[in-house]
């Protein structure tokens, strides 16, 4: 059995995202990139797919926490004998790919037990490991092609011990495995960096693990300093900033939907996806949040990757991008892991990146004019891209689409993908209006005049008095909640009270979590179910504190926060009969989908309640 996803946390440079699960084991490691070819692959296979394993064999862990603000993780254990604390980070910067990892004895004496196992290329290439050294001490060092692996520090073995070969004869292949055991006693520590570079290069230098510590807490508690957040969930709203952040890649902008790929979305089923990649409506949707805490400068970093990844020809604009902003983002499988708990095919790249979504242009449409109107400009260029995306919006204007699901299925409109292109135009509209731009206002008064009509008359079902997932149909889709928010009617408007009525009526389980839509009806083209998609759950949140329902909002919000794994991180989708986390973890759009629930409730203390309606209820249009 897999390890449960709330056993993993997450660290952090800025460039790459590991995950270090309770037990001392990081699983999951891909250097240098978020995307690029992991060496620890446990988290998808097993422990000969690489995994470093730091722990204490006869105890337990007692307490498990980032040091307040930041990515260092602290993790204590305590055996009969005496307490340690293992502290895991990455020390962010530009100079080279460090993972350091120390181990402090704080009472007693100890032994600590490791396990080192590389692989190479999601686990298909078994390196050539040898012992060097490095500044006169000891190092392993494990190459294969491109890639090299440098470990340093005190031996990791006893003198007369060598690195092990371990066989897997089921798969025919050989892991190269550092195993050994060493006491500590109080006082003492021991640090290890383990360090990524191209395989051609020149050794890197070593960091001072003690320094590039001290320098990890100072970077991330001096960007947290800037935040503000509201007292009701302040904690958990803190760390979704600082999680939003850590997906961001710091040279590029880019900000990754996950750091993970082929976490399933069905536990042994086929709904295993690719989300180490910057989706334009997941990024959009996180600038928002951004701006509204005041962070412009990661907003206008992503404005300038947007301006690169679409280049020259916006008729050609893709739903996604890699971190740098590549295209290539070709899906395949890797048929040589086992999958977390037996979910197969595990996926690396995305087959969605071709799809026509028409909701895209309007996402990224609100995310700059919101920037725009925090007084970030970008003169003429981040206008004529504007531009050049409603021409887009508008050479695709009747054509159907796969929707913000990137349904496998046949293409409809959806009401949300049409809300959504009402709202790009409506912002190129506020764009000329309030801040003097050029563009042919008149013609996008004509298209959205004509949306809103074809929404009102093929989007709103008056005998459910509720907007509906696709026109002409009767089913309801949790991205509907989303309506508000873009301006296209008032939260409180009696067609949005009675589709929340519907969606809860229609998609809210026993345990009174919405899901994104019945897979029953076949849209998506899968099979197997999911679980409840937890931005739609925070989505409802929102939509109940600004439509007068703050009590129900108060309560879906505690039932939510408490799906957080105890440093705070959320995954994709919860599974509330199990009680696990499902689907790629941690996931930015259930991060995201917090800041705005509590920034909901926060703007709405005092609101009037009102009770739920009916779907049969109410104002009809």
């Amino acid at each position: 059995m897999s390890i449960p996803l709330e056993e993993y946390a997450l660290l952090s440079d800025l460039r790459t995202g590991p995950l270090v699960s309770r037990g001392g084991s990081i699983d999951w490691l891909c250097l240098p990139r978020f995307d690029s070819p992991a060496c620890f692959c446990a988290l998808l296979g097993d422990a000969d797919d690489g995994r470093w394993l730091l722990h204490v064999p006869d105890g337990n862990v007692i307490d498990r926490r980032y040091t307040p603000q930041t990515f260092v993780l602290e993790t204590t254990w305590r055996s009969p004998t005496g307490t340690v604390k293992v502290v895991d980070f990455l020390p962010p910067g530009d100079a080279q790919a460090d993972l350091v990892r120390r181990v402090e004895c704080l009472e007693g004496s100890v032994t600590v037990e490791h396990d080192l196992r590389i692989r190479f290329d999601y686990a298909r290439a078994t390196p050539w490991t040898r012992r060097t050294t490095q500044a006169g001490r000891p190092a392993l060092l494990s190459i294969a092609g491109p890639d090299a692996l440098l470990l340093s520090g005190p031996p990791l073995h006893r003198p007369e011990e060598t690195t092990q070969q371990t066989e897997n004869d089921a798969r025919g292949s050989r892991t190269p495995r550092l195993v050994g055991c060493f006491p500590l006693s109080a006082g003492q520590s021991r640090d290890w960096q383990l360090t990524w570079f191209r395989s051609w290069d020149d050794v890197p230098e070593p960091v001072d693990p003690r320094d590039a510590h001290e320098d990890a807490v100072a970077f991330w508690t001096e960007w947290a300093a800037q935040l503000t957040a509201h007292t009701g969930h302040r904690p958990l709203v803190l760390r979704s900033m600082l999680v939003l952040r850590a997906l961001t890649h710091a040279r590029t902008g880019g900000i990754v939907a996950a750091p993970t790929a082929s976490l399933p979305e069905d536990l042994g089923g086929v709904r295993n996806w690719e989300y180490r990649f910057t989706w334009l409506r997941d990024a959009s949707l996180t600038i928002e949040v951004a701006i509204d805490h005041g962070l412009t400068r990661g907003a206008v970093l992503w404005r300038d990757w947007l301006l690169r990844a679409v280049a020259g020809d916006v008729d050609d604009v893709r739903i996604m991008y890699g971190l740098g902003g590549e295209r290539d983002l070709r899906e395949s499988e890797l048929d040589q892991l086992a999958g977390y708990e037996g979910s197969r095919p595990v996926r690396i790249g995305n087959g969605a990146a071709g799809q026509y979504q028409a909701d895209v242009v309007g996402e990224v449409m609100i995310a700059l004019g919101k920037l725009r109107d925090a007084g970030e400009e970008k003169d003429e260029y981040t206008w004529g891209l504007q531009r050049g995306l409603l021409r887009y919006a508008e050479a695709n204007f009747d054509a159907k689409d796969h929707g913000i699901w990137e349904m496998l299925g046949q293409p409809h409109w959806f009401t949300h993908g049409r809300v959504m292109m009402w709202a790009a135009f409506d912002r190129g509209i506020q764009a000329v209006e309030r801040h003097g731009l050029d563009g042919p206002v008149d013609r996008w008064r004509e298209l959205r005049d004509r949306l809103r009509q074809e929404i009102d008359e093929h989007g709103f079902n008056r005998q459910l008095n509720s907007f509906t997932q696709a026109y002409d149909t009767t089913e309801v889709d949790a991205s509907l909640l989303q309506l508000p928010h873009t301006g296209f009617l008032d939260y409180d408007d009696p067609r949005m009270l009675g589709t929340t009525a519907r969606i809860e009526q229609e998609l809210m389980d026993e345990h009174g979590l919405v899901l994104r839509y019945r897979t029953s009806a076949g849209l998506d083209g899968l099979e197997g179910h999911e679980h409840p998609f937890l931005i739609c759950n925070f989505w409802l949140v929102e939509q109940y504190a600004r439509s007068g329902r703050r009590p129900d909002g108060e309560r879906l919000m505690n039932q939510l926060v408490g799906y957080a794994n105890d440093v705070g991180l959320l995954s994709e989708e919860y599974d509330p009969g199990s009680t696990r986390m499902i689907g790629n973890f941690p996931q930015a759009f259930s991060h995201l989908g917090l800041i705005r629930a509590a920034d909901a409730l926060a703007d709405n203390v005092g609101r009037t309640d009102r009770p739920s309606v009916h779907p049969s209820e109410g104002e009809r249009r």
